[in-house]
């Protein structure tokens, strides 16, 4: 999401800030209101959510898709370039995507759909993005069923972007000021990580024991080809 791919779409489409993540992630929605898109992203504010959606009205959802589904294959290629082991980790990823529940993950359930590449490179980054999107899904699920909103969860926590608390917040648009992050905040954050956990269990179920520890070292090698 960070990558010089992305960069590029950014640069191509002429859409900046949160526009083109929102109109290429969330555009397995198709065109739909804005509220449609923050009811699947779970964690950002409404406003955000639609001054982005909106924005980016000019870029029909299919072609934004099309576009994101580039962005994660082209960083797929460059970065697993050399390795040897992506045929078998996009075969594994492929059976947990396949055994997922689409029930309360929309955006899971969106990508899925979505043709996947014959490079076995491009198609590991691909999956991982669809298998990130089940867990997202369940994780808001089990956010609010630990009795966190999102603001306490996004608070509480930490984003892809390694931000903390409040620049967190700040950063995914939420309005100051900001509640405390008190004691039992952080354990119903622990309860929500557990359930997340646990939602997820079914999916890689069919690998059974020993696929899934395949699973593990093979994504542990190709994490290090990534960010080595």
């Amino acid at each position: 999401m960070r990558s010089r791919e992305a960069k590029a779409y950014s640069v191509e489409s002429g859409l900046t800030g949160w526009t083109p993540y929102f109109r290429g992630r969330c555009g397995v929605l198709g065109d739909v209101d804005a509220d449609v898109v923050a009811a699947a992203a779970g964690f950002f504010p409404v406003a955000t959510v639609r001054k982005a959606w909106e924005r980016g009205a000019g870029l029909p959802t299919a072609t934004a898709v099309t576009r994101y589904a580039d962005v994660a294959q082209g960083f797929g290629r460059r970065k697993l370039d050399g390795f040897a082991e992506s045929a078998r980790l996009a075969d594994l990823l492929q059976r947990v995507v396949d055994g997922g529940p689409v029930v309360a993950a929309p955006l899971f359930a969106g990508w899925r759909a979505v043709p996947l590449p014959e490079d076995d490179r491009a198609r590991v980054i691909q999956l991982a993005h669809v298998v990130r999107e089940l867990r997202g899904g369940l994780h808001i699920v089990a956010v609010l069923a630990s009795g966190l909103n999102p603001l306490e969860a996004v608070l509480s926590g930490r984003s892809a972007l390694l931000l903390d608390g409040e620049p967190n917040a700040e950063y995914f648009g939420w309005p100051r000021p900001y509640p405390e992050v008190t004691d039992d905040v952080r354990r119903r954050r622990d309860d929500a990580e557990r359930l997340t956990d646990a939602l997820m269990a079914p999916a890689f179920a069919p690998l059974g024991t020993t696929g899934a520890d395949e699973l593990v070292t093979l994504l542990q090698k190709a994490e290090r080809a990534v960010f080595g």
